[in-house]
């Protein structure tokens, strides 16, 4: 037992969230940097013979250059054990990097030092929010000109409703930027740009009393750094641990990914401030991560990830106990049927490794013959239980989908089925009809041409796709309780049902919504179906 405990409490299991462009991959791959689980940083965006960032894997996103997909990537640093979910960042990600949160212990969001919050970083952060996880906020890009420090703390609270608590604090930016201040020491960690890509850099640390910090960094930036502190001392937030596991406190760092500048003491402090996996919720109550019942649920399907074999992976997150290769569980939805788990591997991008063991807060991918789906859960224990259902996300953009060739009907259906279970997509088909006609939504326009180029290249299909003008979805919270054929609408409503034959209304405009609710006594909708 000891064993098993020391190997869980090792753990630390984290999801990577950021606006398109903030520098997570970077960050990523600094972080595997020194983990020694690559030995050189690879830039993403470089030309076509430039090697590719590690955590992107799939065709598309080589040919774009942004990750569309999650990665599971796992390395060791400093005793710890560490599982990063590295999800999409680009503005038409996928429902899949919402699950994706659904299987992290805590994140960390890398926002552009002269951005600021965007768009998708309001969205993960709501799912984030959401659960109650710790959040950890990396201001990136410190090497290049920044948005006033004190401005990008306010944005983030009024953004997204978060204290914040800055750890270090920036001296200057761009070409200006002279290092950061760590608030605990009392020490100045001077920059300089000789960083990139090795591990090695003249990193200086330099008492904030001693006479050679003047020399170091100016008398001008000397005095505005005192001036800063005394400000931040009296009127920021004080760093509360307990607030930070609620989420209601973020620790703010500032670095620079690119030239490695503060990434390695942003990761100690990290590894610090987090706990191993914590007790997960069940329709039996909480699971305790450390009892020996093995268990995990299943957070992400992802099919043909190698073209050479048409394989199917589940990957799943442990949540108890630990995993050994070739173990006999029980699949609880399905039908509480005993399943052996084979060909488990843990991921590094596209290069698996077959693993032999794995604990609590791990992440393994499993070969799937097309029974698992998003949510299920597999465990040893006696006593079955349930994991908490993982949310379908609320679809932003819609198409009909018609294929191309007619005689490719049955590959057609395989095809947007399995992506479909994969959670890329999701469908719909006319409420009185078949699927001769489908309705796909995604939460990014990038999925359609995901879908498109998917079909083409794994199932040989040809589709169209027309634009719908829906913008909103809504699941009917109380279907028992109300006849959909005669629900009282508006003219821009169209009723459908998705996979599992539940009804969905969908709405060109949001006022619609209301006057749906107003024109049915009784009628519950509600924006994400609880599976």
């Amino acid at each position: 037992m000891s064993n098993l405990r020391s190997e869980i409490e090792k753990r630390r299991t984290f999801a990577i969230i950021s606006h398109p462009d903030a520098g997570k991959t970077t960050l990523t791959e600094k972080f595997l940097l020194y983990g020694g689980a690559i030995n050189l940083a690879g830039s993403v965006k470089g030309k076509a013979t430039a090697r590719h960032a590690v955590s992107d894997w799939m065709e598309i996103e080589k040919q774009r250059g942004i990750s569309v997909t999650s990665s599971v990537l796992q390395f060791n640093y400093g005793g710890y054990c560490i599982n990063i979910l590295d999800t999409p960042g680009h503005q038409d990600f996928s429902e899949d990097t919402y699950r994706t949160l659904m299987a992290a212990d805590s994140a960390v969001m890398v926002i552009d030092a002269s951005k600021g919050v965007e768009a998708q970083t309001r969205k993960l952060f709501k799912v984030c929010v959401m659960r109650h996880i710790p959040i950890f906020t990396f201001i990136n890009k410190m090497d290049r000109d920044a948005n006033d420090t004190f401005d990008l703390l306010e944005d983030i609270e009024n953004e997204l409703g978060i204290e914040t608590c800055p750890i270090n604090w920036p001296i200057g930016s761009g070409k200006q930027f002279k290092g950061v201040y760590d608030r605990e020491t009392k020490k100045v960690m001077t920059f300089s740009d000789t960083l990139k890509g090795t591990k090695e850099g003249t990193e200086k640390e330099i008492d904030i009393d001693d006479q050679v910090l003047e020399e170091e960094i100016g008398t001008e930036f000397k005095e505005k750094l005192l001036e800063d502190i005394e400000l931040l001392d009296g009127a920021g937030a004080e760093f509360d641990i307990e607030k930070v596991s609620k989420g209601e406190l973020s620790p703010v760092f500032f670095g620079s990914a690119l030239t490695n500048f503060g990434v390695e003491t942003f990761l100690q402090h990290f590894l610090k401030m987090t706990y191993s996996p914590l007790a997960r919720n069940s329709d039996k109550g909480l699971i305790d991560p450390f009892t020996n019942d093995f268990s995990a649920f299943v957070f992400k399907i992802q099919a043909n990830m190698n073209k050479n074999h048409r394989d199917r992976i589940a990957f799943m997150r442990i949540c108890s106990g630990k995993f050994t290769a070739g173990m006999e569980v029980t699949h609880v939805q399905g039908g509480n049927k005993k399943v052996k788990l084979s060909q488990p591997q843990q991921m590094m991008a596209d290069e698996r490794k077959i693993v032999d063991e794995a604990y609590a807060g791990d992440i393994i991918g499993i070969f799937d013959p097309g029974i698992y789906s998003i949510g299920d859960t597999l465990t040893t224990a006696k006593d079955k239980f349930s994991f908490e259902g993982i949310p379908t996300f609320a679809p932003e953009h819609f198409a009909r989908c018609s294929l191309i060739d007619s005689m490719k009907r049955k590959q057609f259906v395989k095809g947007v089925t399995q992506i479909a279970q994969e959670g890329a997509i999701q469908i719909f088909q006319e409420y009185k009809g078949g699927m001769e006609e489908i309705i796909v939504g995604v939460v990014g326009v990038l999925q359609f041409d995901v879908l498109k180029f998917r079909l083409k290249s794994e199932y040989n299909v040809d589709i169209r796709l027309e634009n719908l003008p829906y913008e909103y979805i809504r699941w009917i919270g109380n279907p028992k309780d109300v006849n959909i054929d005669t629900l009282s609408g508006t003219s821009d409503m169209k009723k459908v049902k998705d996979m599992k034959e539940r009804p969905l209304l969908l709405f060109v405009n949001e006022w619609s919504i209301g006057m749906t609710l107003d024109r049915n006594e009784g009628l519950i909708l509600e924006e994400f179906s609880k599976n």
